[in-house]
């Protein structure tokens, strides 16, 4: 049986561009990760690595206008976003590659022996070595910064791990283009092929994670699909680590006493976070805690001025399309649910954002509700309108794991009097990122970076933005009683390469 085409989709038409690829079998799977697998040893010099990282980067920015123009066909995102994306991308290898230079993430540590001690202290010395080959399955919503050169393969190759990337079916075009540049870039340094590859296909995907040489994996995107790959990873006879991001309702909380200080302003601040990218980020608010009563009833205002000033906008691809306008049609049928501003279907191609009101109290108790707390992919926010602080704990204590969580607060509840501590401590639990009087979307690349959170927003504890990700695909290994002349470089004690080591207790930079 012939391979499957890949074809290049435009989703303001719904209609084919090209075909730019097959589906990989099984076979080419695993050829290209024993080719990943081969190419280890080419990434063992920091120096390489960094350099390499660097001039990705600057291919990439050389062929910003081409890459930008096919990510656009390929996702309706704009020129405009897609050129700031793109920027970010090249910031963050750069960064990363920063990271490598500097060291610190191998996390150095010597310890002398010391018969005094009880039990007595051999000769130890303890750093970071990279996992091995890394699967990173690319997102949809950001075809450059969670996709073939996004923060997984990045963080992943800074850490000395070749990778094999599963392509998404909504950009393959731009997968196939953004992985050339990536060759082009590791041949100027003399590395080899395989540290970056690329698959299309879902078989392929499910190959991948069952792969023997494949040591870890990082994904961005549904619950369904993570999950699956999620316990693909966990079954296998040997288990490896699975890094996915899978979902995340956000929630965000406003206090009366900030409805009735700024209500229009939260409102605006509101629209313009929920509709951003046609609602296809991550960490879109998608179910907010509004105050019931005048106060409350100026936000909503607010909030239905400017999303019903909002354009229809073009989702990534048809069957998304599909979803949202059949999730949201089930999300207003429910009792007591409103639309101020009905969301859904716009034309054959398009969609127009709104948003559902529901009094809080449906939310707080278990029932035929509880679809409002699942997150709906696209320009659609929950507005759940509650009585009291019993009803706000109430709703908080039936959310899962989320990326972020949202709390707008007075003046006067920010400068620490009222129940502004008091909120916060509440949704710290819920959320890998707390905001105060700020909205989530947006997720700065910065060291204090934390993007994740608990399940189902990820399946772990690490972040996938900000120079820490890169702990992902390392483990320790500590060396005991090893000679001096056996050590690796990083562990002599004459620490020949300079790096930031915690020496006998004594932190040395």
């Amino acid at each position: 049986m012939a391979a499957a085409p890949v074809w290049s989709v435009d989703p303001r038409t719904g209609k084919q561009r090209e075909q730019v690829a097959v589906e990989a079998t099984a076979q080419e799977v695993d050829a290209a990760v024993r080719a990943a697998h081969a190419a280890r040893d080419s990434l063992a010099d920091r120096a390489v690595r960094a350099a390499f990282l660097r001039t990705a980067a600057d291919e990439l920015k050389a062929a910003e206008s081409d890459l930008v123009e096919v990510a656009d066909a390929e996702t309706a995102l704009g020129p405009v976003r897609l050129t700031g994306e793109l920027a970010r991308t090249c910031y963050q290898l750069r960064a990363f590659a920063d990271i490598v230079d500097e060291g610190e993430f191998l996390g150095v540590v010597v310890n002398h022996p010391d018969d005094t001690a009880t039990p007595p202290i051999p000769d130890l010395r303890r750093y970071k070595v990279p996992l091995g080959v890394v699967a990173v399955y690319s997102a949809s919503n950001f075809p450059f910064a969670f996709s073939v050169p996004g923060g997984d393969t990045a963080s992943a190759l800074a850490a000395g791990c070749p990778v094999v990337v599963k392509a998404h079916p909504d950009h393959p075009a731009l997968s196939e283009r953004v992985a050339e540049v990536l060759r082009r870039a590791a041949a100027r340094h003399d590395l080899p092929e395989g540290v970056v590859r690329l698959v299309h296909g879902f078989e392929a995907g499910v190959e991948l994670i069952k792969h023997p040489l494949v040591a870890a994996a990082g994904f961005t995107g549904s619950i369904r699909g993570g999950r699956a790959l999620y316990d693909a990873a966990a079954a296998r006879p040997v288990p490896i680590p699975f890094h996915g991001e899978l979902g995340s309702l956000n929630p965000v909380v406003v206090t009366e006493a900030a409805a009735t200080e700024r209500a229009e302003a939260i409102g605006a601040g509101l629209a313009g976070s929920m509709t951003l990218g046609v609602g296809q980020f991550c960490v879109k608010p998608g179910l907010v805690l509004v105050p019931a009563g005048d106060a409350g009833d100026g936000l909503v205002k607010s909030l239905t001025d400017a999303v019903g000033a909002t354009d229809a906008g073009v989702l990534l691809d048809h069957r998304m399309r599909d979803n949202f306008v059949a999730g949201v049609a089930e999300r207003a049928a429910l009792p007591d649910v409103d639309c101020p501003v009905t969301p859904g279907a716009d034309g054959e191609h398009t969609v127009s954002a709104g948003f559902l009101t529901v009094p809080a109290a449906r939310l707080a108790a278990e029932g035929e509700h509880d679809l409002l707390l699942e997150e709906c992919f696209g320009p659609v926010t929950v507005v759940a309108r509650y009585r009291d602080e019993a009803e706000v704990r109430g709703v908080l204590s039936r959310l899962p794991g989320n990326l972020t969580a949202t709390v707008q607060l007075s003046a006067e509840e920010a400068a620490g009097e009222g129940a502004g501590a008091a909120l916060l401590a509440e949704v710290t639990p819920l959320a890998g990122r707390v905001l105060v009087n700020g909205w989530p979307t947006g997720v700065a690349v910065a060291a204090a970076q934390h993007h994740g959170g608990p399940y189902p927003a990820t399946t772990s504890t690490s972040t996938s933005v900000g120079g820490t990700a890169i702990e992902r695909w390392l483990r320790p290994v500590a060396y005991q009683g090893v000679p001096e002349a056996l050590l690796p470089l990083e562990l002599r004690d004459e620490n020949p390469l300079g790096l930031p080591r915690r020496f006998n207790g004594v932190l040395e930079r």
